[in-house]
């Protein structure tokens, strides 16, 4: 029988965060029998625990923290696991050797010494796992498994509340506030696009810069910085289009949330939006830190409500067909039953 220990030593937010959530809450609501090993977070655990999941709270520090050595030796005596799955470098480091199947999860193109002790290796898109092999990981022990977002609707976000006025497009964006994620490159293309208001949801240290990119550019009364917020899917709902504009994106879960709720997306030509989007069908893909292509793009879309419509009917046509909980809880069993001694 498939018993299975998950370790994440994750940040209070981030996408490889609030997926091992989702998909330790899925695998659980599957019926798999399953314990969870996180750095501790009261928010996480109560979380979790309200779902049904069983926690234990570790502190995930440094190379000589001798208690999360501890704990998690005493977690595999414990709940006698026959899969490991750690999810990044720190709860990767932290696994020690035992009579399971040790499995890390990648998100990105990390250092595989973290991953010496693992029998296997997921990369959570096709890139990443190619990548892994040619790393000279044995192609028999990498796999791709993607993620699956949610498709929870809400109703709209009340424009008033970020004063927007009714009636002008708004642009929504997601992401931390990190050099990564080109909100720079956004906001110059936003000066390219006229009336249309920016919603960019996240937090981050370059705020300030941004927000004095914006007033520079005289873009700032339209643009509305709305911190890290918990209702995504009515921020959707009242958003025309969703851009993507990063520079750096292995995945690109951002892009599969929009299409969940049937919105039109463009977004730079980073790794993972451009495995995701086939330009033109699902999605309008521009040259990574190109403004005036990516405003032209944005145009294109706002100006054109039949093409839009189509780009957000075949959008959430790919994530039916790949990226809904069903299909990817399903997948992980599937892996599970597959790697099992």
């Amino acid at each position: 029988m498939t018993r299975l220990l998950q370790a994440m030593a994750g940040a209070e937010h981030g996408g490889a965060e609030a997926f091992f959530e989702r998909l330790a809450i899925a695998l659980h609501k599957a019926g798999l029998d399953q314990h969870v090993l996180i750095r501790r977070n009261a928010r996480r655990a109560a979380h979790l625990r309200a779902q049904g999941v069983q926690v234990t709270e570790l502190p995930f520090g440094g190379a000589l923290d001798l208690s999360t050595h501890l704990g998690f030796r005493r977690a595999i005596k414990d709940f006698r696991p026959s899969h490991v799955l750690t999810w990044m470098n720190r709860a990767t480091k932290f696994c020690p050797r035992g009579d399971f199947v040790h499995v890390g999860r990648l998100g990105g193109y990390y250092d595989l010494k973290y991953y010496k002790k693992c029998h296997h290796l997921i990369g959570n898109t096709m890139d990443i796992r190619n990548w892994i092999t040619d790393q000279g990981w044995p192609v028999e022990r990498a796999h791709y498994v993607p993620n699956f977002v949610a498709d929870n609707r809400a109703e709209p976000v009340a424009r008033k509340i970020f004063s927007t006025p009714g009636g002008v497009p708004v642009i929504l964006a997601l992401g931390r506030l990190h050099p990564n994620k080109a909100f720079d490159t956004l906001i110059d293309a936003l000066a390219q696009v006229p009336e249309a208001y920016l919603w960019i949801a996240g937090e981050g240290p370059l705020l300030g810069e941004l927000e004095r990119q914006a007033a520079k550019l005289g873009v700032i009364a339209r643009t509305r910085f709305l911190g890290w917020r918990d209702d995504v899917a009515g921020l959707f709902a009242a958003a025309d289009l969703f851009v993507c504009p990063s520079r750096h994106e292995p995945l690109g879960n951002v892009v599969i949330e929009a299409w969940a709720q049937g919105k039109p997306v463009v977004a730079a030509a980073a790794q993972g939006p451009s495995q995701l989007i086939f330009d033109g069908e699902n999605g309008l893909l521009t040259p990574v830190d190109d403004a005036s292509a990516m405003a032209g793009a944005i145009n294109r879309v706002l100006g054109d409500h039949d093409f839009a419509a189509h780009l957000g009917r075949t959008g959430q046509a790919a994530y039916q067909a790949q990226f809904t909980e069903a299909a990817v809880v399903q997948r992980y069993l599937d892996f599970l039953t597959q790697v099992a001694r």
